[in-house]
C-alpha cells in the first residue's frame, strides 16, 4: 500500500510553562490519558511537514501550537491564525518560531496570495461556515499553492449519525463530502489518504475487547478510572504505530481521519 513519507519532530522551549487547560476541543501534549490522541495528530503532521519545507506556511487553527512549530523546523516562515486568546498567548510563549495571530478563520487577518501552504488539521471540523473557510484558504495562497486538510472521518468517528458525537464538532465530512468542499473552493485534490491504526494499534485493541479507542471513551463517559493496563498502552502509542495510506491502495471509508492534500487552481 502507498504511504507517505515521515520526519521527526523536535521540541522546543521546554522550560516555558504556558500551559493550556485540557477541554476536549484541543489536543494536548505530554499527557499520558491524552497521548492516543496527540500520536494520531501528531502523525500527520510528521508525514506532511515535508510539503512545508522552505516555503511561508499559514497554520489556521493550530490548537496547542506543537504541530506549527514542528513546521517551522523546515518552512521558511510559519504564521498561525486562532480565535482563542489563551491559545495565542500560549503558543507566542512557547513556540516563538511562530508568529500568531488572533482572528476568525472566516475571515483570515492575511494579505491575497501572502503564502504557499495552508495547514489545516482537525479544526474543519469545528466551523460552522466550511466553504467560507476554504474560500478564504484559496484567497491567501499564492497561484500552485496547497491546502493540506485532516479531519475525523465521519463515518467511523461518528457511525450512523446524523449529529457529530463530540459536543465541539459543527458538520463532520466522510472523503466524497471533504472532496466536494475542497472542489467548490476553487481546489483540485492532488491525493486524499486514511489514517489507520497499524500493528502495534492493532494489538492494542485486541487487548482491549477489540477497540482501544472504545476503551477510552467508555472510561470518559462513565467518568471511570483508568485501568493501569489501559493507562500503560495508551502512554505507549507512538506517531509511528498509525499508518497513512493512499485512498487508491486502501478503503478509504474505513479510516480513522482523513487527510487532503489539495492545489490552489
Amino acid at each position: 500500500m502507498s504511504t507517505i513519507g515521515s520526519v521527526d519532530s523536535t521540541g522546543s522551549n521546554e522550560g516555558v510553562d504556558a500551559s493550556l487547560p485540557l477541554t476536549g476541543e484541543r489536543t494536548i501534549p505530554g499527557l499520558a490519558e491524552e497521548n492516543y490522541w496527540f500520536r494520531r495528530h501528531e502523525v500527520v503532521y510528521q508525514r506532511l511537514a515535508d510539503r512545508c519545507a522552505g516555503r511561508d506556511v499559514l497554520e489556521a487553527g493550530p490548537g496547542e501550537g506543537y504541530g506549527a512549530d514542528l513546521i517551522a523546523g523546515v518552512a521558511r516562515s510559519v504564521v498561525g491564525v486562532d480565535y482563542d486568546e489563551q491559545a495565542v498567548a500560549h503558543i507566542r510563549a512557547k513556540y516563538p518560531r511562530v508568529q500568531m495571530h488572533l482572528g476568525n478563520l472566516a475571515d483570515l487577518p492575511l494579505a491575497d496570495g501572502s503564502v504557499d501552504v495552508v495547514v489545516n488539521f482537525q479544526v474543519i471540523e469545528h466551523l460552522w461556515d466550511q466553504g467560507q473557510f476554504v474560500g478564504e484558504c484559496a484567497r491567501v495562497l499564492r497561484p500552485g499553492g496547497l491546502l493540506l486538510m485532516s479531519t475525523p472521518n465521519r463515518i467511523t468517528f461518528s457511525p450512523g449519525r446524523d449529529t457529530p458525537l463530540n459536543p465541539f464538532h459543527t458538520r463532520e465530512l466522510n472523503a466524497a463530502d471533504l472532496t466536494e468542499l475542497l472542489e467548490q473552493g476553487g481546489f483540485e485534490i492532488e491525493g486524499v489518504y486514511g489514517v489507520f491504526h497499524g500493528a502495534g494499534l492493532a494489538a492494542m485493541d485486541a487487548r482491549h475487547d477489540g477497540s482501544i479507542i472504545d476503551a477510552q471513551i467508555a472510561r470518559a463517559v462513565a467518568d471511570a478510572p483508568w485501568s493501569p493496563e489501559l493507562l500503560a498502552d495508551v502512554a505507549a502509542v507512538r506517531a509511528e504505530d498509525f499508518d497513512l495510506l493512499d485512498a487508491k491502495d486502501s478503503d478509504i471509508d474505513a479510516s480513522l481521519d482523513l487527510v487532503a492534500i489539495a492545489v490552489r487552481t
